[in-house]
């Protein structure tokens, strides 16, 4: 049997992605050893892959109050879960709509979608418009001011141009309707671009908490894991500016850098688990053979 030759270019192209993969994995490794590594050890500096003294102090210090903690992650999955599936329909259907050449205000609304991209009205007119829509202190603030995103419309839109017309014509001639044609046509053969734009909204949705500083922070019970997070790394900032001791933050159990660390995982991990389920989306020329004109 014979043997196949490895040529130079194999050889170069297999040491690129090794390099690529280590520079992908080194940083989270980084994390992850520092969040497991004992606070006065850390302070010393050199931990790269592996934790020198082992120890889960910086997680417990984060899952000190697991009651507001617990709240947080179930509003977080709810947001994330629900905004992303009321995200994406409704992108999806407004870039239906305008991909209609048939549509006469296809191209305005094109250009008024654009123009948000780069015009925006600032903080203060956004949160006087959402405290006169009665949005403040309830759960739908976190779904409706982000529901339809101009970048995501226009992604989709692009996708959906690039489908053959004949699909949509064929279908007409049957007696599909309009949502018929988009629910069982156009958006099974979006998959791809769907399944990205889902893990937009879902990762835009899973760490924000700015937003519940803004509009729920006197709401206890929509509280998100992100904002509980966020002030348990302020705390862990202010404790260390009032002690004001390198001695005393050496002989601390934690740090605000290993809690940083920590809360990076903890904020990471599951969101990260999510991306080898849309993987498999990740791919062309689903439409190939579907139509030849």
């Amino acid at each position: 049997m014979r043997r196949k030759k490895i040529k130079a270019f194999d050889v170069i192209l297999i040491v690129i992605m090794v390099g690529i993969a280590i520079i992908t994995i080194y940083p989270f490794l980084n994390v992850l050893a520092i969040s497991l590594n004992d606070a006065s050890d850390t302070v010393k500096g050199g931990i790269h892959v592996l934790p020198r003294a082992l120890t889960l102090e910086n997680y417990k210090e984060i899952f000190k109050n697991s009651d507001n903690l617990g709240r947080g992650l179930f509003i977080s999955v709810a947001r994330t879960v629900v905004g992303t599936a009321t995200g994406v329909i409704a992108s999806a259907m407004v870039a239906y709509t305008i991909s209609r050449r048939e549509f006469i205000f296809n191209k305005a609304i094109t250009i008024l979608f654009v123009l948000t991209m780069y015009v925006g009205g600032g903080l203060i007119p956004e949160y006087m418009l959402i405290r006169n829509l009665g949005l403040v202190g309830h759960f739908s603030v976190y779904i409706l001011p982000g529901l339809i995103s101009a970048f995501n419309v226009i992604v989709i839109r692009s996708f959906i141009d690039g489908l053959p017309p004949a699909l949509n014509e064929s279908a007409m001639i049957d007696g599909a309707n309009d949502f018929t044609i988009f629910f069982k046509i156009i958006l099974p053969l979006c998959l791809p671009v769907i399944a990205t734009i889902a893990l937009f909204i879902a990762v835009y949705q899973w760490n924000s908490w700015f937003d519940t500083y803004l509009y729920a922070k006197t709401n206890d019970s929509l509280t998100t894991l992100q904002y509980e997070l966020m002030k348990v790394m302020g705390n862990a900032t202010g404790n260390a500016k009032v002690d004001g001791s390198n001695v005393l933050m050496q002989a601390a159990s934690t740090n605000p850098e290993s809690i940083k660390m920590a809360i990076t995982m903890v904020a990471t991990v599951p969101i990260l688990l999510v991306y080898p389920f849309v993987q498999k989306y990740f791919v062309t020329g689903m439409t190939l053979g579907a139509v030849k004109s």
